[in-house]
């Protein structure tokens, strides 16, 4: 058994530059944990996106605050709001992030290593915002 605590307020949320597009923060919860879960409270400002990615064993999206898109690679994109529960299946490339006039918070709970791949170009975001519609709600 692992017992993560509450976030330390004293240390910093961490810039996600290399592998978002846009700024986004996170708050690891549960670093690498047993069996490879890692869990993060990832804040993205509008337009924020995380680059196409999949993860080896799936991953879990809890929204807590904000609206954002989700797509899958080849389908179409998806908004996602709070309470929503985003569920990727093992070696599924997408990529999730925030409206381009709203903020997302959410938890991430991802299971087994991630593979990164290329940007989610602004090209791509801008058709997805197109393609999805009015947020659903």
């Amino acid at each position: 058994m692992i017992v993560s605590r509450r976030r330390d307020d004293a240390a910093p949320s961490e810039i996600r530059a290399e592998t978002f597009t846009g700024g986004a923060w996170a708050d690891p919860r549960l670093r690498a944990g047993q069996d490879g879960v890692t869990v993060n409270d990832v804040f993205f400002p509008p337009t924020a996106r995380t680059d196409w990615h999949r993860h080896e064993r799936g991953q879990l999206l809890l929204v807590a605050h904000g609206l954002g898109l989700a797509q899958v690679d080849g389908e179409s994109p998806h908004w996602i709001g709070p309470g929503d529960i985003v569920y990727f299946p093992a070696g599924e490339k997408h990529w999730h992030g925030a409206g381009p006039a709203t903020y997302l918070l959410h938890t991430a709970i991802s299971l087994g290593t991630t593979e990164w791949q290329e940007e989610v170009t602004t090209e791509q975001y801008d058709d997805a915002i197109r393609a999805s519609g009015p947020p659903a709600g």
